[in-house]
């Protein structure tokens, strides 16, 4: 098993890729940085004849597509694909991200049972400056375990 991990942030090193890296070590990983993609926002197109168009940018790759990739017939197995994995989800942020994180875990949540993914676990962390998420054991400790989870399925 190889355990992909798509990093969404903007800078690099930044405390969620910190406290991911912490988690994946030494593990066989697969990492994809969406800042090296082009993404254009998505036009809802379900309801019209036709359904949607094709986009020329790197659609296959980012979770916003994953709706329009269920009736492209170029991707036919894509939901039955993505049923057999499961999901952990990293956060890191500065302000009150125990309390304010949590409906963004609920977002991936929906998105997971939509396409069929098992939501496995998540930890949220506190960092807003380089590195400060060193300095929150708690998260630390979450990640240790993680770790310790992903090892038992590799």
């Amino acid at each position: 098993m190889t355990i992909g991990v798509i990093y969404g942030g903007t800078r690099v090193n930044g405390n969620t890729e910190v406290l991911t890296e912490r988690v994946i070590h030494e593990l066989p990983v697969e990492r994809i940085y969406l800042s090296e993609f082009e993404i254009k926002p998505i036009e809802d197109q379900r309801h019209v004849l036709g359904g949607f168009q094709n986009v020329n940018d790197d659609y296959n790759t980012i979770i916003d597509r994953w709706s329009q990739t269920l009736k492209d017939i170029r991707y036919a197995n894509f939901k039955d694909v993505m049923s057999s994995k499961s999901a952990y989800i990293i956060a890191v942020g500065g302000d009150e991200p125990f309390l304010k994180g949590i409906p963004l875990i609920q977002q991936f949540q929906y998105i997971f049972d939509f396409i069929g993914i098992t939501f496995v676990d998540y930890v949220v962390g506190t960092g807003n400056k380089p590195n400060e998420i060193l300095q929150d054991d708690r998260a630390l400790a979450s990640a240790c375990q993680m770790q310790k989870t992903l090892k038992t399925h590799i």
